[in-house]
């Protein structure tokens, strides 16, 4: 017999965090990894909310080097975009790609991105 699963509600504070090991704390967290009852093939993963997403750390000259490529499979369908331009939009969308890279790609991917909230 299964036990009823409830969600737990894990916020963190962006402040002064580098964006790495913020996203590699938020992606355990949506996988589920950091609870002992931890199964693979089951999304049982925490919603996770982040606040002050705006003062992320970025170390080095990642501002300024750091591109992002999207390939249509198109001939010269090659985009790219700076992350530095990403920030200036939306800094909330690159911790999103940093997270989405460290979860794995199968079915279960996209409810777990479902409950990132950044605000």
């Amino acid at each position: 017999m299964m036990t009823p699963f409830t969600r737990v509600t894990k916020k963190y504070d962006a402040t002064g965090i580098s964006l790495g090991r913020l996203a590699t704390k938020v992606a355990l967290a949506l996988r589920g990894k950091d609870e002992p009852e931890f199964e693979p093939h089951l999304d049982r993963g925490a919603i996770v909310e982040i606040t002050n997403i705006d003062k992320v750390q970025f170390t080095g000259k990642k501002t300024e080097q750091k591109v992002y490529h999207h390939y249509s499979g198109y001939p010269g369908g090659l985009k790219t975009k700076k992350i530095k331009d990403i920030l200036a939009k939306d800094p909330g969308e690159v911790l999103k790609r940093a997270v989405r890279e460290m979860l794995p790609a199968n079915k279960l991917r996209q409810p777990m991105i479902k409950r990132l909230i950044i605000k």
